[in-house]
């Protein structure tokens, strides 16, 4: 049974977390049915698959920085609310466009940029608020169940995407993925915990306010290795990315039924990695956590290029197994550090500034992933996908993490308890339940 302090027992949080459930898996059922209905309907290039996988992360690149500025400004709940029903608004103009014989790839590529807008602003505000809801002690048990619904939603997104698309369609299918986002807004509209004021606008200009923000994020060097291993494993992972439903449905000759079969047998690591990720920070350090998990896990996605048509699909099933553990594990510890030292007034701006670097990354790679597709085919572009990916923890590990078990955490400032929260709170700082460590 769980303890009476365990965020079992928050009820706001309890919300956020079926909220954010639904969305994960609505956002992987989107995952996989657009650039299914892309590579299967609208018959795109491996440079328009590209396209596509930028478009949906191009927003923390142009956007990302003064988007915490302005997290900063205002309360997180009701601009989560806000991205979540235009998002849901724009998923649902794909359909429509199929339905009247219109749909164009242009338009997938217009529509991904616009939702991932509404995902600068959700996930900002979102890691933003998690630590006002249920208070700094808690944020390694919050993040390691958000993180098991992600990586639950990784498993039951992409079966039931390819399910859908096989079934309806993939245009029909994306209404999955808007269905989501409305649920996840009205289980926010429903959470109660007082959110705290945000501190007024002093008139200090939006650059000088992205600078404070810029120099807090650099100037720490164990959250300046984290970044930069971050950056460098999401541009090698979205290489990958962008030509893995071409290399899935192409080169290994699987139907959209038997992708998303493999994509949600492949996400398991993902669900063990948020079952243990306390563990092995209570075993080895959170310290350790982040650079000696990656170090064993990361390089065996070398595995998915070797695969070939047959029983040998099972090899890159495998390596996306343990790559996927130890990137949940990873961003399990690193998280909820990064959460844990910083001050509230800064909280916006220092998501931002991570998001803006290790996401803005993230069309760089699907740009990269498509061009090397259709110079060098979609097989040699995994393979060279894979092979960054597996040296990308080489900041972390030649960092001062190396030497370290755990990490010491900045004293944070009081937050505000849920008043349906039986439990006491203890004061808010390091305790058991949250090893000191960086995110």
């Amino acid at each position: 049974m769980p303890r009476r302090d365990s965020l079992w027992f928050h009820s706001g949080f309890r919300l956020l977390w079926a909220g954010d459930t639904v969305s994960q898996a609505g956002t992987f059922v989107g995952i996989t049915v657009l650039p299914l209905l892309a590579a299967t309907v609208l018959s795109a290039t491996p440079g328009e698959m590209g396209l596509l996988t930028a478009a949906e992360n191009a927003a923390f690149l142009l956007i990302g920085l003064p988007a915490g500025v302005w997290v900063d400004r205002m309360k997180r709940r009701p601009l989560m609310l806000r991205a979540d029903f235009a998002r849901a608004a724009l998923l649902l103009t794909i359909p429509l466009a199929w339905w009247a014989g219109r749909l164009t790839l242009a338009q997938l590529v217009v529509v991904a940029l616009l939702v991932s807008v509404g995902t600068v602003f959700f996930d900002v505000a979102y890691q933003s608020y998690l630590p006002s809801l249920v208070g700094r002690e808690h944020l390694v048990e919050g993040n390691a169940k958000l993180q098991a619904s992600q990586s639950v939603a990784q498993v039951v997104g992409p079966g039931l995407g390819g399910g859908l698309t096989q079934l309806f369609g993939a245009a029909n299918a994306v209404l999955a993925t808007g269905a989501g986002y409305v649920a996840s807004g009205l289980f926010l509209l429903r959470i109660r915990t007082p959110e705290p004021e945000p501190e007024p606008h002093d008139g200090t200009p939006l650059r000088t306010q992205i600078a404070e923000g810029l120099r807090f994020v650099f100037g720490n060097p164990a959250l300046r290795a984290i970044v930069l291993c971050t950056a460098s494993g999401n541009f090698a992972g979205t290489i990958v990315i962008s030509m893995q439903v071409l290399f899935l449905t192409r080169d290994l000759g699987l139907s959209p039924s038997g992708v998303g079969l493999v994509l949600a047998v492949a996400s398991g690591g993902g669900i063990l990695g948020a079952l243990t990720a306390g563990f092995w920070t209570r075993v080895i350090g959170q310290a350790r956590a982040i650079w000696l998990v990656p170090m064993t896990t990361w390089p065996l996605q070398l595995l998915l290029p070797l695969s070939q048509p047959g029983w040998s699909v099972a090899l890159g099933v495998l390596g996306m197994v343990a790559s996927g553990y130890g990137i949940v594990v990873y961003n399990v510890a690193q998280v909820s550090y990064r959460q844990a030292i910083c001050p509230d007034r800064l909280m916006g701006r220092m998501n931002a500034t991570v998001r803006f670097v290790v996401w803005g990354t993230m069309p760089l790679g699907g740009l990269a992933g498509g061009a090397l597709g259709e110079l060098i085919g979609v097989r040699s572009t995994v393979w060279t996908g894979c092979a960054l990916m597996a040296v990308t923890m080489l900041p972390v590990l030649l960092s001062p993490l190396r030497r370290m078990r755990d990490l010491p955490v900045s004293p944070p400032a009081p937050t505000t308890a849920d008043p349906a929260d039986p439990a006491p709170r203890t004061p808010p700082g390091p305790s058991a339940s949250t090893p000191p460590a960086p995110r």
